[in-house]
Order: C-alpha cells, then structure tokens, then sequence
C-alpha cells in the first residue's frame, strides 16, 4: 500500500500522466503489415497501440513480430509483410488500464513496460500512461517529500527470544 503522502504528491500531477489517443501513434488491425513497419520505423518506436475499426483497443505491435514475419524456412522475405495485416501478428494479451486508474497498479505495470494503454469502460483507446511521465512524477516526489512533510525515521522494534 503506498502511504498517504507519498501518494498525494504522486497524484499532484497525474493530468499529465495520459498522453491522449491523438498524440499516440498507432495502426489498425486490419493494416497491413509493411504500413505498420513504416509507421514504427517513422516514429522511432518499438512498439505501438493497435485499435479497430470502433477505435478499441485490440492489442500492440512490435517492431520484433513484424521482423519475424519476414523470416522464411530459409531468407528473409520482405513480400511477406504485404500478404499479412497487423492482426495476424500483434500481441493480444495486454495488460491494460481501465477506469479507476489506480495508481499503485500503474506502478506495478509500468515496471515491465515502457507504456501501458490506457481504455474507457467501452474499451475505447484514450491513450497510453508512459514510464517516462511517471519517472517525472517519482522525481517530484523526491524533490518535494522534506519540504512538504515532516519526515522522521522509526525506530524498528526488534523482538529478543526470551530464553
């Protein structure tokens, strides 16, 4: 459980955690698979959102499954990304973020996870919450615990075996 201060100035800044759907860069399910190469090799990024066509959220691609879909039994067939779409590929099973964010489990996520998508109560992708943005949030916090709170150390209270 994170205590109370530790999470209020974790959460002074939480408006700037979600960086909306719009400003995430990301593919349809049904785009083929050299779009989404172009796309990730555009933004620099190793992985990105997938969504359908009611803009839910359906899964991630990864520059890495798009490379393996290349490989054939014996060379490299770049044609082969133009027969497969991105739903061929991706990733489905995604540790997600749906209302309440709570911001422990945020935490526990974006340990393995560079992002973490972020959903309405319809699945409709809102966004992604990044590492980076939470790094910030710690990086306040640190600054700003002793200026804010009287931070005192407890003594621990070791039990001695009665012999």
């Amino acid at each position: 459980m994170i205590g109370n201060a530790v999470k209020e100035l974790l959460l002074e800044n939480q408006a700037d955690y979600l960086i909306p759907a719009e400003n995430v860069a990301h593919v349809m399910e049904e785009n083929p698979l050299n779009h989404a190469l172009l796309v990730l090799t555009k933004v620099g990024y190793s992985k990105i959102p997938v969504i359908n066509k009611e803009s839910q959220f359906v899964g991630l691609i990864s520059l890495s499954a798009i490379v393996d879909a290349m490989f054939d039994l014996t060379e490299i067939d770049p044609d082969n990304l133009a027969n497969l779409c991105v739903k061929d590929v991706m990733e489905r099973e995604v540790k997600m973020l749906k209302p309440p964010y709570d911001i422990e489990k945020i935490l526990h996520l974006s340990v393995d996870n560079p992002f973490i998508p972020a959903v309405n109560k319809e699945n409709i992708f809102v966004g992604i919450i990044t590492r980076r943005e939470l790094l910030k949030a710690v990086n306040h916090l640190a600054h700003e615990l002793e200026l804010n709170y009287d931070v005192t150390k407890k003594e621990k209270v070791i039990e001695q075996e009665v012999s």
